[in-house]
């Protein structure tokens, strides 16, 4: 890879919605020298419930935004585009790509105890066998089961993180899992940290307390420091408040922007028109 990239640039993030400032907290925590630029694409969130082609069309107007804003290194936040788009997005590229898939493969298979491995993810990203077949790389022959949990990413959206709704809509999908040898459970989408404790108390109920929940986040920003380092783009601070992009502003934002940040208060977010930025997107 040429060396054209600057150290000192920021790492972009991306998600489909607000659920990737997840990572993006991992990242500062795990990289407090860095700076960070997150993109949300809140005026078309869910991708999950999208064809393939339309989230890689998608992924590719977020990354041309923020390349052309100096970015350095790529964090694809979104599990549905690390599942369908990783590829098209390093494509003839310089900027280095981190997904979140497998990082988080691998966080599961750590914290399992050889048993059975579950995934609860967008119908997308199921669809691709993205997890398991990064799992099985791994761990050749571990069962894995994949649930389609569509209704989960709305239900965080709209900040119902233990509503009668939600423990009703979790409940269902899990039901399949009760009589199982599941014992890591992975939170395949930025939003379902959210929800995390619904769900705990249902595997509780169901499985048992021995479950281990995961996500990427952790992994994911250990991977994004391997590639810095393997490319020499550590930044020597100092540190800089993170920049928060969204393609809409949906009501109550900062307030679920708050819940997946976690961490000191967020500065103000900026309102971008990806249309004005990229010709890619026009249909």
């Amino acid at each position: 890879m040429p060396h054209t990239l600057d150290p000192d640039g920021p790492i972009g993030v991306f998600d489909s919605g607000l659920g990737g400032l997840t990572v993006a907290a991992a990242l500062a925590a795990h990289l407090p020298d860095e700076r960070l630029i997150y993109l949300g694409d809140t005026a078309r969130v869910p991708y999950g419930t999208r064809s393939p082609g339309t989230v890689v069309r998608y992924a590719l107007t977020v990354a041309d935004f923020l390349r052309a804003r100096g970015i350095k290194l790529l964090v694809v936040a979104c599990n549905t585009v690390s599942a369908h788009a990783i590829g098209e997005l390093a494509e003839g590229q310089t900027v280095p790509v981190v997904g979140v898939i497998g990082p988080g493969a691998r966080a599961a298979l750590a914290a399992s105890k050889g048993g059975d491995i579950a995934v609860l993810a967008t119908p997308v990203t199921v669809t691709s066998n993205a997890y398991r077949r990064a799992i099985r790389r791994r761990s050749p022959g571990r069962a894995v089961h994949q649930i389609a949990c569509p209704l989960l990413v709305p239900l965080a959206e709209e900040g119902w993180f233990d509503h009668p709704a939600t423990r009703l809509v979790v409940q269902e999908y899990l039901a399949p899992l009760a009589d199982t040898k599941v014992d890591t459970i992975i939170l395949g989408c930025t939003h379902y940290p959210l929800l995390r404790e619904t769900i705990r108390a249902t595997v509780d109920a169901l499985i048992g307390p021995h479950v281990a929940l995961v996500d990427s986040a952790t992994a994911t920003a250990e991977d994004v420091g391997y590639t810095l380092d393997r490319h020499d783009l550590r930044r020597a601070g100092p540190a800089i408040a993170p920049q928060i992009c969204l393609t809409d502003r949906p009501r109550r934002a900062a307030e679920v922007a708050a819940r997946f940040w976690g961490g000191p208060a967020l500065p103000p977010m900026e309102h971008v028109d990806l249309q004005d930025q990229t010709s890619r997107d026009k249909t």
